[in-house]
C-alpha cells in the first residue's frame, strides 16, 4: 500500500557534521525524508554521499549535529539497533558474501527482530522481484553475474522488513539493461510504501527516477529541491549535464 506523502517525516538529518579520522567529509548537511518518497542523493566522486549513508546506517557518528528516524534521535545508535527500528543499507560493492549459498544470503538479511517472524513472507516477495534469485538459491554467490550479485544485495536488504532503503551506488558497473531492470524493482518496492534513499553518481539517470533530490559538493550540499525542477536548473545543466 503506498503511503500518503509529503505526511510527516520518517528521516530527518540537522546540520550535520562527520569526520574519517581527522578529515572531514561532512559540513552542516541538512535533510528530510518524507514516507513514501524516492529521494536521490546525487553528486561528483567524493562528494561525501557514501559517508553521509554510512551516518544514517550508524557506522560512522556526527560529531554535531543530529540524525532522527520517525521521530527517535538515532545520532549515536550502533548498526544493528538502526536495523532493527527499520533501516536497511544495500552498500557500494554489493558485499555479498561469496561463498554461501544465494539463499543463506538471504537469510542473513533476516536476523533482525522486525525481520525474523515474518522470513517466509518476505523471502516469497524478493523471489517474485527477482525470480532469479530462486532459481539460483542453491548456488554460490560468487558464482553470480554482477547484476545478480546487485539482485541479491537489495534481496538481502528487504529480507530486513525495512521501512527505509538505503542504497549505495546501486548501478556502478552495470549493463543499462539491468540498470532498468532494478530501478523498476525500487518503484515495485516503493509502491509497496518503502521509501528510499539512494545515492547515484549518474545525475541524470537520478533526476529522472527520484521525486526529490539533494545535490553534494565537498562534503555539503549545494542544492536541493522536486527532481524535475533540478533538471531544468541552469548550474545543474552546465555542471552534470554538459549544457
Amino acid at each position: 500500500m503506498l503511503l500518503p506523502m509529503g505526511q510527516g517525516t520518517i528521516l530527518k538529518v540537522s546540520h550535520i557534521d562527520a569526520f574519517h579520522g581527522s578529515f572531514q567529509a561532512l559540513w552542516d548537511v541538512t535533510l528530510e525524508i518524507h514516507p513514501g518518497e524516492i529521494v536521490a542523493i546525487v553528486g561528483a566522486n567524493g562528494a561525501g554521499k557514501s559517508t553521509l549513508l554510512d551516518t544514517i546506517s550508524g557506522l560512522l557518528h556526527p560529531s554535531q549535529g543530529s540524525i532522527e528516524f520517525e521521530g527517535k534521535d538515532i545520532s549515536a545508535w550502533v548498526p544493528y539497533k538502526i536495523v532493527d527500528l527499520g533501516i536497511s543499507q544495500t552498500p557500494e560493492g554489493r558485499r555479498i558474501f561469496p561463498d554461501m549459498t544465494v539463499l543463506e544470503n538471504l537469510k542473513v538479511g533476516s536476523y533482525n527482530r522486525r525481520a525474523r517472524p515474518v522470513r517466509e513472507q518476505n523471502l516469497k516477495r524478493v523471489y517474485q522481484l527477482f525470480p532469479l534469485l530462486e532459481e539460483k538459491k542453491a548456488q554460490l554467490a560468487k558464482t553470480l553475474s554482477g547484476g545478480q550479485q546487485q539482485m541479491l544485495a537489495i534481496g538481502r536488504s528487504l529480507m530486513s522488513n525495512p521501512k527505509l532503503m538505503v542504497l549505495d551506488e546501486m548501478s556502478l558497473g552495470l549493463a543499462p539493461l539491468i540498470v532498468n531492470e532494478l530501478y523498476r524493482v525500487l518503484r515495485e518496492i516503493r509502491q509497496e510504501g518503502i521509501t528510499i534513499l539512494f545515492v547515484e553518481q549518474n545525475v541524470r539517470r537520478s533526476l529522472l527516477e527520484a521525486g526529490k533530490a539533494y545535490i553534494m559538493e565537498s562534503g555539503r550540499i549545494v542544492l536541493s529541491g522536486d527532481a524535475s525542477a533540478l533538471r531544468e536548473e541552469e548550474s545543474v545543466k552546465r555542471a552534470y549535464f554538459g549544457a
